[in-house]
Order: C-alpha cells, then sequence, then structure tokens
C-alpha cells in the first residue's frame, strides 16, 4: 500500500518554520530552513539527497507556469510603483488633498479611501500613502499612530478583498491543481469570489477603520495615542515606546505632477486588467482547429463564462504589462520622467520586490513539500491532518473555527499571510471536502463549506500579516507613518485582535448555517456592541486624558 504522510513527522516543517520565524525575525530563512526539514523527512534523513530534493524542488516550483508568471507580475508592480513614486505621481494627490480638506474627519476618511484605492500592492499602500498623507494628518493633530493603523488596515485586508491583484492570483495557485477543488466543478475566480463574504476578519477589518474614524470611539493604546495629539502633547510618544526607526523620504524627479497623474497609470491597471480576464480565455480556446479566431471564441464562450474560466496569473501578468509600458510613455510625455530617471526608478522597484519573489518562491515550496505525498517527495502533512480528523469523529460545524484560529497563530507567530495561505490552504481543504462526504451534504452545501473554509484561512491569515511586530507591512506601515514601531503595534493590537474575536463568533455561526449572510450578520453583532461598549471602558478616560 502507497505511504500517503510521514504521521506526527509531517508537522515539523510547519512547526519548525513558524517557532524559528519568531525566534530569529527572519521569514527568508526560516521558510528555507522549513522546507529543508521536510525534504530531510522525505528522504529519509540522507544530507545529501535533501539537499538536491530541494534544488529540484525549488526548479520545479518556478517552472510552473502558474508560478512563474505570479512571480514575475510581483516584479513588473515594482517596475511601475517605482515610476509612480520616482515621477512624483504618487505624492501629488497627498499634495492636493492638503489644500482642499479642512477637517480632521474628513482627512482621516480621505487616507482611508486613498487606502483602498490602492488594492493591488500592500507595500505600495504603506509606504507611499504614509508618505503623502503624513504632513495632512500631522496638520490635523492625528496622532502618528492612528495613521499607521488606517496605513496597515488597508494594506493586507483590502488586497485579500480585490478580485484584482496578485493576491488573488497566489490564493488561486494554492488550490487550484488540487484534485478535492477541481471535484466542485466551480471556476477558479468563481470559486474566490464566494469566498470573499465568508472572509470575516479582512471585512471588518477595512470597516472598523470608517466607524472609528465616524464617531472617534477610539479604546486601548490608540485612545491613549489620540488623546495626547488632540492635546498638543505630541504626534507620537518617543518616552515610553522609543524613538522613530526610519522616515521614507522619497527623492522625486519634478514637482510638475498633478493627481491625474496617479490616478491615470492604476485605473489603467484596472480596466486593462478587465479586459483581459474573458480575453485570456477566448485566447485559449483558439485551437486553429474548431475555434479559428478571436472572433469565434467570443461568439462560443459567454462574458460570463469567460470570466469564470479566465487564467487569473495570465491575464493580472499581460495587463501590468501594458499598464507598465503605458504609464513608462505616458510619464515621459508628460515631461515627470526622462529615459535616465525611469531606468532609475523601475530599478528601485525591482530590488524593492526581491524580498517579496524570494517569500513568494519559497513558500510555495513549503507548500509543496507539505502537500505532496511521500512518492512524490513530499511529507503528506494533508493527509496525516485528515485522517486525525475525520478518524477522530471530527464535527464538521466547528472545523471552519479551529482552521481560523490556527491561521491566526501561524500568520502572527511568522509575520507572512502567504506563506500562511500556503500552508493552511492545501491543508484544510481536503478535510472540509472529506468532512463534507460523511456528512451528506449536497453539492451546493459542500462549495458554501469550502468557501468558508478557505474564506476564513485568508482571514486568519491577514490577521498576522495586519499585526504581528514581525509583519513586513506593520514594520512598513510604521516607517510610512514615521512612528515609534512598538506604539503602532500596541495601538493596532487590540482593535485586530477585537474584529478576530467578532470573526470567531459569525465563523462558529457559518458553521452551523454554511450562509454568507448569516455569518457576517453574527459578526455585525459583537462588533457593534463592543465598538460602543469598549470606548467606555478603555477611552480617553481610562488614561486621565479625556
Amino acid at each position: 500500500m502507497e505511504q500517503l504522510h510521514f504521521g506526527i513527522l509531517s508537522i515539523i516543517p510547519p512547526l519548525l518554520t513558524i517557532i524559528l520565524a519568531v525566534t530569529t525575525k527572519d521569514v527568508v530563512i526560516s521558510l528555507f530552513l522549513g522546507v529543508l526539514s521536510g525534504t530531510l523527512i522525505a528522504v529519509g534523513g540522507n544530507p545529501y539527497f535533501a539537499l538536491i530534493n530541494l534544488a529540484d524542488r525549488i526548479a520545479d516550483t518556478l517552472a510552473d507556469g502558474w508560478n512563474i508568471r505570479v512571480l514575475l507580475f510581483t516584479i513588473i508592480l515594482g517596475l511601475l510603483v517605482g515610476m509612480l513614486a520616482k515621477s512624483g505621481a504618487a505624492y501629488s494627490l497627498g499634495d492636493w488633498a492638503g489644500k482642499k480638506i479642512k477637517s480632521r474627519t474628513g482627512a482621516l476618511i480621505f487616507t482611508w479611501l486613498f487606502g483602498i484605492i490602492i488594492f493591488f500592492d500592500d507595500y505600495f499602500n504603506s509606504l507611499t500613502i504614509g508618505t503623502c498623507m503624513r504632513p495632512l494628518c500631522d496638520a490635523k493633530k492625528i496622532s502618528r499612530a492612528k495613521l499607521a493603523y488606517i496605513l496597515d488596515s488597508t494594506a493586507a485586508p483590502v488586497c485579500i478583498l480585490a478580485p484584482i491583484s496578485g493576491w488573488v492570483a497566489y490564493v488561486i495557485g494554492t488550490y487550484k491543481a488540487m484534485p478535492e477543488w477541481q471535484g466542485l466543478g466551480v471556476g477558479e475566480l468563481t470559486f474566490f469570489l464566494k469566498t470573499i463574504p465568508y472572509n470575516l476578519y479582512a471585512i471588518f477589518a477595512v470597516f472598523m477603520v470608517l466607524f472609528i474614524t465616524i464617531t472617534y470611539k477610539d479604546f486601548g493604546p490608540m485612545a491613549r495615542s489620540e488623546a495626547r495629539a488632540l492635546k498638543g502633547i505630541g504626534l507620537y510618544d518617543e518616552e515610553k515606546y522609543g524613538v522613530v526607526v526610519s522616515q521614507v523620504e522619497t527623492k522625486v524627479h519634478t514637482s510638475n505632477a498633478k493627481p491625474f497623474d496617479f490616478l491615470i497609470p492604476i485605473l489603467a491597471v484596472i480596466f486593462i486588467a478587465l479586459f483581459f480576464f474573458p480575453m485570456t480565455t477566448w485566447m485559449g480556446a483558439v485551437d486553429g482547429k474548431e475555434i479559428k479566431t478571436i472572433g469565434e471564441a467570443i461568439a462560443a464562450i459567454p462574458l460570463g463564462q469567460a470570466f469564470n474560466d479566465t487564467d487569473s496569473s495570465k491575464a493580472l501578468m499581460y495587463a501590468l504589462i501594458f499598464a507598465t509600458v503605458f504609464s513608462y510613455v505616458y510619464f515621459i510625455l508628460r515631461r515627470l520622467l526622462d529615459l535616465k530617471a525611469a531606468g532609475e526608478a523601475m530599478l528601485d522597484g525591482f530590488r524593492a520586490m526581491v524580498p517579496a519573489a524570494m517569500i513568494l518562491t519559497l513558500a510555495w515550496t513549503l507548500g509543496g513539500v507539505i502537500k505532496s505525498s511521500p512518492a512524490d517527495g513530499g511529507v503528506g502533512l494533508g493527509s496525516y491532518l485528515s485522517e486525525v480528523v475525520v478518524n477522530g469523529h471530527f464535527p464538521i460545524q466547528f472545523f471552519p473555527l479551529v482552521v481560523f484560529i490556527l491561521a491566526c497563530i501561524i500568520s502572527f507567530a511568522s509575520g507572512t499571510s502567504w506563506g500562511t495561505m500556503g500552508i493552511m490552504v492545501p491543508v484544510s481543504l481536503p478535510i472540509i471536502v472529506q468532512l463534507a462526504k460523511m456528512a451528506n451534504m449536497t453539492p451546493d452545501q459542500t462549495v458554501n463549506a469550502v468557501a468558508l473554509t478557505i474564506g476564513v484561512v485568508l482571514g486568519g491569515s491577514v490577521f498576522g500579516d495586519h499585526c504581528s511586530p514581525i509583519s513586513d507591512t506593520t514594520i512598513l506601515s510604521s516607517t510610512g507613518a514615521s512612528v515609534p514601531h512598538l506604539e503602532h503595534v500596541a495601538t493596532q493590537l487590540p482593535y485586530a485582535v477585537f474584529v478576530a474575536v467578532c470573526a470567531m463568533i459569525g465563523t462558529v455561526v457559518g458553521g452551523f448555517t454554511w450562509n454568507a449572510l448569516a455569518s457576517l450578520i453574527a459578526t455585525a453583532i459583537p462588533f457593534v456592541a463592543g465598538t460602543f461598549l469598549l470606548p467606555k471602558w478603555f477611552g480617553p478616560k481610562h488614561y486621565g486624558l479625556e
């Protein structure tokens, strides 16, 4: 009988990765050693063959068409981001806002909306918006901690909800090749869209920023920081949290950029992507036999089906290539960049994306080692956990809650959402499908159960990326807002934990109903109650600063 897993040893690669990430604060090294531990187990402990296996797995990961296109998407995105920064386009919108916005609430809402607009990259969001909006927020006596919180809350939580981003392509890549998912009979993008209403943490993390902005119902350390800023005591507290480590100040090539110079390239990305989502399907349908032209493909495949069956990695990569070329020409014609400055900008953007590319590659490789069977050089963790849960007669209603909690712990400990998704999606999907079969669920119920499970994986993964002190976006949000890192972590963490607890309640209800609306309502009830009660208990008065 073929060996499906290595038993309890299968847990070592992800567990070792988490422990090393916490102790070393180095995600790249932690992922590498996690992969190495998996290949050591797979080859029986022989270090020579383990390193050979590791090298082959990394090569196979990069040889996969989907993976390499997502990697290229990430790198090309860096080129576009570099030009937006160097041209001054990224900062022109903030300058314009400073002249138009007169109130404190208006500044906060504009910063929130600005963050939602930048839905395609969390790094770009944190650094660019922070640098743009910091002078305006300072003038309105908004604490740097509040600015950092808005930056962080509109970074990963927004990226994971946007249907057009590299995050979506990565998420789809974690499940599209799994036979359990293919048996559901749902299109790649359609299934992702089904997970969005179940991504309770991300939805309410984004909404909470707006709610607190309008009501000013801060609580915990954030209430203290905001009260200090309003009273003129200080926009941040170096005495309590330490000095500001770094501050982003980007030298632009020219000061002639206008707000529309930022919006035009962003809109170009969006509209070109919307064009390529169905076009990729129609292009792939041209086989030279039954369908000979694009026109015939368009006639044969309806628009809705074309969107449903699209290859997201191709569509996003094509869109970004076209948008980057368009932006390059646009900035030169607008004389915001010359040839030399454009080249320097793209090189800077490329360098900025190298760490993300490394993390992507190693996270994919670790996911492959974890989910592959021993016959394929992996440890079969999914099969092992599936056996444990199924044989233990684990109630399916509570499985999504357990998955959410595990994803929160892993992402907070490692500081990476993508790495957590790469671990948890391949592990949890086969189990929920098996549990659904044992419960004799209908096909529609099974799809909802899987969508809920993957939705909470995504939400739990974003939790750590949102608030972990070793998360890239947490660090970059502190940098962009120019606030002591510990102050950002301390003020944001109570908000993130509160939203996570509300999401847990909604997840339990979802496990009993398999209904997205019920989950959302069940999350909203404690959310509303908490946002009114917690400020009364732990507001500015609690710190003697009311």
